[in-house]
């Protein structure tokens, strides 16, 4: 073979490289639109489709896509004694994410945080606004999961 039979196809292969468009991560593309409309929601970096936020109401922030029973999952961590800035952001998110009206996405996850206690347990599972909202708690934190099924 000549280099000249073999210029062409290496010129062919390697446009048909450059043209092809970069697919970006959707859980990043959501993160960023967060950080873009929450005060103080920073990115900080994305692992096995996970991408993990900071914000100064939360100890832990992170947003996941596509586990085996769920499509999109918002997970945030606070202290115990839960303050009003960390009702605000979980809500917050959870309109953004999940398209929901903002006061319904408030008034579902306070729900589900304010539910624990010494009657009803450390943990609340509940279904609102065809969201699945789980809260647990311990000594010394209180953690809620948001997420939407595959299904739905």
């Amino acid at each position: 073979m000549s280099i000249r039979s073999t210029l062409p196809a290496a010129l062919i292969a390697l446009a048909v490289f450059v043209a092809a468009p970069a697919h970006a991560d959707p859980c990043v593309d959501i993160a960023k639109q967060l950080a873009g409309q929450i005060d103080g929601l920073k990115v900080n970096f994305s692992a096995a489709n996970i991408t993990y936020l900071t914000h100064p109401a939360a100890k832990e922030l992170s947003l996941g896509c596509r586990g085996k029973d769920y499509s999109i999952e918002l997970y945030a961590k606070t202290d115990r004694k839960m303050k009003p800035e960390f009702f605000n952001l979980v809500g917050s998110a959870t309109a953004l994410i999940f398209t929901v009206p903002k006061d319904d996405a408030v008034t579902g996850t306070s729900r589900c945080l304010k539910r624990m206690g010494i009657l009803r347990g450390n943990t609340i599972t509940m279904r609102y606004r065809r969201l699945n909202l789980e809260c647990t708690r311990n000594k010394t934190d209180a953690s809620i999961t948001v997420r939407r099924g595959n299904n739905e």
